[in-house]
């Protein structure tokens, strides 16, 4: 019964908001965005019998974190996008407080998901369960319950956990928090999915030669790449560190060498997986084809979130576009998908270019949904930059090797910036949405994404340089998602 007058509330919620949905011009046009409320992590990512799901956690009442469900969309090739009923609600007693962060297997056909159940007390005491739901066919899910409690050493900010097989055997990895207040990932290992052996902590501040490293581990994720084991985790605490941990939380990875069923991972240092302001929990999966790939939360909880301006239009947050993870050496790259390619409507610009000495403006790349792609083929230059819709700057300093990403705030109309090292600029390639860019480096050595808000008129970009630059420039604008949004008459 609580289910459905949550299910009935939540679609309320849905249909008063569709004008707003039509109308608001900072929706997303090639992103996954929620029909009303909150979106934040992306969960559950796989390909079940050929389709790709993703679920992600979803507040439908409220443009802040509250209680979440799990949204869900579905697609067959990552351009046509269902949205599905909602997979999880938190309806029991052992998520009443939020049905939060986890991820999907398949096992003997069926498609399973594993969650954290979010309870608070009546004295605002945090308890935490993993908790396990299970599909026939992808859609309608049926709760198994937890399968997991708490073990000694740890605080109830014990979460997210991810699920994958080797061999014969599971093992599942979750975020943790010890009793010390150190973040850690914990691991886990089970024969059937349901009977779960603790093995400890794999990585984790003061472990693997690691020092001080945050008070909190989220979101971890754990796979093999090219015969190395890679972690993906959240990690909460980090104070900054020159160009580093400049946003309030952030998201990377260690590489190394897993001692398989063991607690042995000696990894390298912690690299940041996106430089920009928008990029949190992400998480990935291994899709039929082989391909290891990533989508993170567009977004992040800091003291801009309840500035954005799409709060006034009943939503906020979106995803990041799917990215194709590749190993160089000890360097994850990322790469967008070519099933991207099929939102490309026309190539409306394609040129070598000479720039010299000047600011440039060429009226035909101009635009707010389109694709850029720079080759860079002769440089004789201190700077090049980048100028989009007066909101965003890019400056690649080429006799610092620095790269800097400035956007203007929309909490107070300030420029704030994201750098890093880049010793040589080949190649820019960037995706441009209504309200976000997402910026690939040299093949997807380096990444920024980012939200940003501009005046809706004006779509000028512009080019600077203080020096000779020859470059090979294609421009596309680019096409929506196909999105089929679920549609259910609440009186019914």
């Amino acid at each position: 019964m609580k289910e459905k007058q949550l299910i009935y509330n939540a679609f309320e919620k849905i249909n008063e908001n569709k004008k707003n949905r039509k109308e608001d011009p900072y929706r997303l046009k090639f992103h996954l965005m929620p029909p009303v409320g909150l979106l934040n992590d992306p969960n559950g990512l796989i390909q079940y019998k050929g389709v790709y799901h993703v679920f992600y956690q979803w507040n439908p009442f409220e443009t802040s974190h509250g209680p979440k469900f799990w949204g869900h969309y579905t697609s067959t090739d990552m351009i046509h996008w269902k949205e599905e009923y909602p997979a999880l609600i938190p309806s029991e007693s052992y998520e009443k407080n939020g049905c939060y962060s986890g991820s999907a297997v398949e096992r003997d056909g069926q498609l399973i998901l594993f969650y954290t159940g979010n309870v608070k007390t009546e004295n605002n005491e945090r308890k935490t369960y993993q908790c396990i739901a299970v599909s026939n066919d992808g859609v309608h899910f049926e709760k198994s319950g937890p399968v997991l409690f708490l073990p000694d050493g740890f605080t109830p900010h014990f979460r997210d956990p991810k699920v994958w097989k080797r061999g014969n055997t599971w093992y599942m990895i979750i975020g943790a928090q010890t009793v010390e207040e150190q973040g850690t990932a914990v691991l886990f290992s089970s024969p059937d999915l349901e009977k779960w052996e603790y093995k400890g902590p794999i990585a984790g501040s003061l472990m693997n030669g690691l020092g001080q490293f945050g008070y909190m581990w989220e979101c971890p994720d754990f796979f093999e790449l090219d015969c190395k084991d890679v972690l993906l985790v959240s990690p909460q605490g980090l104070e900054p560190e020159g160009y580093k941990y400049q946003n309030l939380f952030q998201s990377g990875y260690f590489i190394g060498k897993w001692r398989e069923g063991t607690t042995e991972f000696p990894h390298g240092e912690f690299t940041e997986l996106d430089r920009g302001f928008d990029f949190y929990a992400p998480q990935t999966f291994r899709d039929e084809r082989g391909r290891r790939i990533m989508i993170g939360w567009m977004g992040i909880t800091d003291e801009r979130e309840a500035f954005q301006p799409t709060i006034e239009k009943g939503w906020i947050h979106a995803l990041s576009m799917p990215r194709e993870l590749v190993l160089h050496g000890e360097k994850l790259y990322q790469k967008p998908l070519p099933e991207l390619m099929k939102l490309r409507n026309s190539k409306d610009f394609s040129s070598h270019i000479s720039l010299a000495n000047e600011e440039k403006l060429w009226q035909e790349i101009c635009g707010d949904v389109i694709e850029l792609k720079v080759e860079f083929e002769k440089i004789e230059a201190k700077t090049f930059k980048l100028s989009i819709r007066n909101n965003i700057e890019i400056t690649v300093q080429l006799d610092k090797e620095i790269v800097t990403f400035k956007r203007k705030s929309w909490k107070d109309g300030l420029m704030e910036s994201r750098s890093c090292p880049l010793k040589k600029l080949e190649q820019l390639h960037l995706f441009l949405d209504t309200s976000s860019v997402e910026l690939f480096l040299n093949d997807g050595q380096e990444v920024f994404t980012a939200r940003f808000f501009p005046d809706l008129s004006d779509k000028e970009i512009t080019f600077y340089t203080d020096g000779q630059i020859d470059f090979f420039l294609e421009k596309w604008s680019l096409g929506a998602y196909h999105k089929d949004e679920l549609s259910i008459n609440i009186n019914n």
